[in-house]
């Protein structure tokens, strides 16, 4: 009898074994639900038979939290597109504002990392520049659980920050932007045929985050993919193959999704980097002078608590662009 044909494929065997343990994940989830909403019926029915009024708050913050459980599960029921489920690439390129941008930049990256952490999930620094005087001029980090690319791809496009700047002696507000670009970590090999003519390939010496473990040898890897103007980087492997192999998957994955795009205006939509990262094209606005508010522009979705959002509270603001999105098609 002939094996099955994924037992001699090894992407697809994997695949398979990551996709069956999103579905026991996914019934681990319904289970819980379930034993949570028994437990809260129980103790309602605790407090009646006895009149005990004492469990109310018990009970108030037990409803409470699977309301949060029901809305996460919930808004994983709207990730069904390609590669929702697949790892996220997210690179942040600061913009107008100098060394403001790049402290911009540095607060972003730190809200992106105190999200994944919240999540339980794990990320990775790929590529990393520190700005010239303060903060990042860009960096590129892999955030590796499911769904993530699901829930961050809502984050691509220009974020804009306004407030008194800490690099101004006389104390003024300072307006400034910073690019986020996300894309799916697609594991398997991509059948993309590339032109090595159209590359241009560049090597550099990496450094760490806040300079640490800067490479006496250039192991850093840049493809600039020139039909498209697309760029890609990666410095966090052991050796230049090794970076090379990444980049070139993050450039396969990044021409895959343009290749699948029906027109113009989808196609700027995958790429985000292509508009100017200044005014008028930023998709969230981040206030802290005069007052404190961040809107996101696509879905009017607000928060008056800034610090908490900059601290990684973004969930509120990816359930609405998932919603928003859905109403769309």
């Amino acid at each position: 009898m002939e094996e099955p044909d994924f037992w001699n494929n090894p992407d697809k065997s994997t695949q398979i074994v990551k996709e069956l343990k999103n579905l026991k994940d996914t019934m681990e989830e319904y289970h819980k639900l379930e034993s949570d909403y028994e437990e809260i019926e129980t103790l309602i029915e605790m407090a009646e038979e006895e009149d005990d009024r004492s469990l109310l708050p018990e009970i108030e913050e037990a409803i409470q939290s699977l309301q949060t459980e029901l809305e996460e599960v919930r808004i994983s029921t709207l990730l069904n597109e390609p590669y929702d489920k697949e790892n996220a690439i997210l690179t942040l390129h600061a913009g107008a504002g100098g060394t403001e941008a790049c402290d911009w930049a540095s607060m972003l990256y730190r809200m992106y990392t105190r999200w994944a952490e919240a999540k339980g999930f794990t990320y990775t620094v790929l590529d990393y520049l520190d700005g010239d005087e303060a903060g990042i001029k860009s960096v590129t980090v892999q955030i590796n659980g499911v769904n993530a690319y699901g829930y961050l791809k809502c984050e691509k496009g220009v974020h804009r920050l306004v407030r008194i700047s800490p690099f101004n002696a006389a104390g003024k507000r300072q307006t400034s932007f910073v690019s986020c670009d996300v894309m799916p970590d697609i594991e398997e090999d991509i059948d993309i045929d590339i032109n090595e003519d159209d590359l241009r390939i560049d090597t550099y010496r990496s450094s760490g985050a806040g300079g640490q473990h800067i490479n006496k040898t250039s192991s850093a890897v840049r493809i600039t993919h020139l039909p498209t103007g697309i760029v890609v980087q990666c410095q966090n492997e052991r050796s230049q193959h090794m970076n090379k192999d990444k980049a070139m998957q993050m450039l396969k994955a990044k021409l895959l999704l343009l290749k699948q795009q029906e027109n113009a205006e989808k196609l700027s939509d995958i790429r985000g980097d292509i508009k100017e990262i200044g005014w008028g094209s930023q998709i969230r606005s981040y206030v802290m002078q005069p007052y404190t508010l961040v809107k996101d522009h696509r879905t009017s979705c607000e928060s008056g608590n800034v610090q908490s959002v900059l601290d990684g509270d973004l969930d509120n603001f990816i359930s609405s662009y998932l919603k928003w999105k859905k109403l769309q098609k």
